[in-house]
C-alpha cells in the first residue's frame, strides 16, 4: 500500500485501471467492462446483500417477549440508528407526506456510496494482487463517471415523480411570472435542475480524491527523504507517518459525510419536486381560516380574541 501511495503520480491509486480482460469494441471504440471500480462497486453491492439483512433481521424464537426484546450486534442497532436518523431528519422535513414513497431510493444510495468509501480505505492492492494476479482497489466514489450516474439517477428520480405526481401541473411551476419573462424563468429552472446534478456528482467525486491524493503526496515525502540520508529519512518519516493516520482518521468521517450529503441533497432536490403545491395550501389554509374568523375580529385586527368576552 505504501509503494502504491509514493508512486510518481499521486492519481495512480485514484484513477480507474482497465484489465486486459473484458474488453468490448464497438465501431472502434474500445468499451472496458471491467476495471477496478467496477470490481469495487460489486463488492459494495454484495455487501450490501449479505451484511444489511442479516444484521437487522428481526429474531423469530417463538417467544413473543423474546422477539421484541432488542438484542441485536452493535452493527445492527448502527443501521437502525442510520435508517431512523434519515428518516426522520432528511425524509421528513424535506418529503412531508411522500416520506415512505423515497425513503427506500435514499437509504440504498446512503449505504452504497458509504461501503464504496469505505472499502476505498483498505489496503486491498497488495493482498488482491497475490490472490488474484490483478490488482483490485480504489474508491469507486472518486470516479466522476461514477458519481455522474449516481446524480443521473437522481435527477430521473426528481424528474419522472414530479410527472408522476402533479403532471402538467410540474411543468407548469417552471414558467413563473408573466409572457415572455415566463419563457426565462423556465430557462433557467432547467438549468438549475441539470446544476444540481451536476453539484451532487462533482462533490462527492472531489472530496473522495482529495483525502487520496493528499495521503499519497505524504508518502511521497518518505521516498524523497530517504534518498537524503538516514538522518533525514528518519526525521521526515515519522512526523509523515503520523500525519498519515490522523488523514486516515478525517477520511472515515469524511466517508461517511459525503454519503450523507448526497442523500441529505437527494432527498432535498426530491422534496421540491414532489412538493411543489406547499406554498399554495399553506396560503389556502391561511384564507380558509380567514374566512371562517368573526366579522368584528377582521374590522378590528388589534382585539385579542382571549380578551374578547371580557
Amino acid at each position: 500500500m505504501i509503494d502504491l501511495l509514493a508512486s510518481a503520480n499521486p492519481l495512480s491509486h485514484v484513477l480507474d485501471h482497465p484489465y486486459e480482460f473484458g474488453v468490448v469494441e464497438i465501431g472502434g471504440m474500445k468499451l472496458h467492462f471491467a476495471t477496478n471500480h467496477i470490481f469495487m462497486m460489486i463488492a459494495a453491492a454484495i455487501l450490501l446483500i449479505l451484511v444489511i439483512p442479516v444484521s437487522v433481521k428481526p429474531k423469530n424464537t417463538g417467544d413473543d417477549i423474546e422477539d421484541m426484546t432488542p438484542k441485536r450486534s452493535f452493527l445492527g442497532h448502527g443501521i437502525e440508528f442510520i435508517c431512523v436518523f434519515l428518516r426522520d431528519f432528511v425524509g421528513k422535513p424535506n418529503l412531508g407526506p411522500h416520506t415512505d414513497r423515497f425513503m427506500k431510493y435514499l437509504w440504498t444510495a446512503f449505504f452504497f456510496i458509504l461501503f464504496c468509501n469505505l472499502l476505498g480505505l483498505l489496503p486491498l492492492e497488495p493482498i488482491t494482487k497475490l490472490a488474484f494476479g490483478n490488482p483490485i482497489y480504489g474508491t469507486a466514489t472518486a470516479n466522476i463517471f461514477v458519481t455522474s450516474t449516481l446524480a443521473i439517477i437522481t435527477l430521473m428520480m426528481i424528474v419522472v415523480n414530479g410527472l408522476r405526481l402533479h403532471g402538467m401541473d410540474y411543468v407548469s411551476h417552471f414558467f413563473m411570472g408573466p409572457f415572455p419573462i415566463s419563457i426565462l424563468i423556465a430557462f433557467l429552472e432547467i438549468i438549475g435542475l441539470l446544476v444540481k446534478a451536476v453539484a451532487l456528482a462533482i462533490r462527492l467525486a472531489a472530496n473522495m480524491t482529495a483525502g487520496h491524493i493528499l495521503l499519497a503526496v505524504l508518502m511521497s515525502f518518505i521516498g524523497m527523504a530517504g534518498s537524503q540520508g538516514m538522518g533525514i529519512g528518519v526525521a521526515v518519516t515519522i512526523p509523515t507517518i503520523l500525519g498519515s493516520v490522523a488523514i486516515n482518521m478525517l477520511e472515515l468521517f469524511v466517508a461517511f459525510l459525503q454519503a450523507f450529503i448526497f442523500t441529505f441533497l437527494s432527498g432535498v432536490f426530491i422534496g421540491q419536486a414532489v412538493n411543489i403545491h406547499h406554498d399554495d395550501d399553506h396560503a389556502h389554509h391561511h384564507e380558509h381560516h380567514q374566512e371562517e374568523a368573526p366579522q368584528e375580529y377582521l374590522h378590528d385586527p388589534g382585539r385579542d380574541p382571549m380578551t374578547a368576552h371580557a
